[in-house]
């Protein structure tokens, strides 16, 4: 993979106050969450959501369902899942020294849909115990399974070898795929359905229980992130450089991979697959601000937060008062917008 030039933002000291792009990007996440709240064929407009958040009016029983048990966890979802995906994707694109690297490529997502694919296929009565948990559990534990099998594999005296998990990582993501294929073999015309519209990615079953299981892991792989940055920059000088520049190697490396895993493995937990934001969002970040990962990856989780929950309000919008699959319109932004960035690496003819 050909190696992008990063180097350690030198300008910036550890308690650097947020600059004009962050504070930007605080704002765009705000202005969305307030069009989120506000948004919906429900019929409780943001005229009133505002006054009610603010404890200035109260909303009768309907009204307050709708705002407190179905957008407003739907909106930290969003949010949440949107931050996980950017900063997994960042965290990735800095270990491979590659803005197109995806959490995907180490077969985390293939391996959380394996387990997400089992628990709909062959949950049974099990379904019936664990009730609506069942499914982000068991595609949480894929996926982590998935990462600690790559990690043991591509990790000899000590030393974690980055090809070695590339490579381990494609094939263990080919046998989930396979395995997932057999999986929906079996599976009837409801189950069918189910993994259709799992595998398209929404935040339709947001709750606060689900949240309340995924969210702490979000939020401490969100916090580790930017402690990460010194060591990733360094890393794309190369090991030795790194190594002489006082940066531990193998540490930095066993961390992003186990932080990529959590927050990618708990963002398909909860939302099922959602294309394109952990490539898009670094790569137009590194373009607007450059690649210094210590300030990249809290602007990645902000405007990964943002990116999703936009699609998530033109998903409920473009076809009330049905509700078009979020995937879908992430892969509709994001797929243009990834061949753009093909197009400028590469050329037309070398594609």
């Amino acid at each position: 993979m050909a190696d992008v030039p990063v180097l350690p933002d030198a300008r910036r000291g550890p308690r650097a106050r947020p600059d004009g792009l962050t504070l930007a990007l605080v704002a765009l996440v705000a202005g969305v969450s307030v069009l989120s709240l506000g948004s919906g064929a429900a019929g409780v407009p943001l005229s009133r959501v505002l006054p009610a958040l603010a404890g200035i009016e109260a909303l009768d029983r309907r009204d307050a369902v709708i705002l407190w048990d179905i957008r407003l966890p739907r909106l930290a979802m969003g949010l949440l899942v949107g931050a996980a995906l950017a900063v997994a994707g960042a965290l990735m694109q800095g270990l491979f020294r590659n803005p197109l690297a995806d959490p995907g490529l180490v077969g985390v997502g293939a391996g959380a849909g394996l387990g997400a694919v089992l628990a709909i296929v062959l949950g049974g009565s099990l379904g019936a115990w664990a009730g609506p948990a069942l499914v982000p559990v068991a595609a949480f534990a894929g996926g982590w399974a998935v990462t600690m099998l790559l990690a043991r594999i591509a990790t000899r005296a000590g030393r974690t070898s980055v090809a070695t998990l590339l490579l381990a990582g494609i094939a263990l993501g080919a046998l989930a795929g396979a395995a997932t294929g057999v999986l929906v073999f079996l599976a009837d015309d409801t189950q069918l359905r189910d993994l259709t519209f799992w595998s398209m990615g929404s935040l339709a079953g947001a709750s606060w229980v689900k949240l309340a299981a995924a969210a702490p892991l979000i939020l401490a792989v969100l916090a580790l992130a930017p402690r990460l940055g010194r060591g990733l920059d360094a890393l794309a000088l190369g090991e030795a450089a790194a190594l002489h520049m006082g940066v531990p190697v193998e540490r930095t490396k066993r961390l992003a991979i186990l932080a990529t895993a959590a927050a990618a493995g708990a963002a398909v937990a909860l939302s099922g697959g959602i294309a394109f934001v952990g490539i898009v969002v670094p790569h137009l970040l590194r373009l607007a601000s450059g690649p210094g990962h210590r300030l990249l990856l809290p602007r990645a989780a902000l405007l990964g937060a943002a990116l999703l929950a936009a699609a998530d309000i033109v998903a409920r919008g473009i076809v009330a008062p049905a509700e078009l699959p979020i995937g879908v319109v992430t892969a509709v932004l994001g797929a243009p917008v990834f061949l753009w960035i093909l197009l400028r690496r590469a050329g037309v003819g070398a594609i």
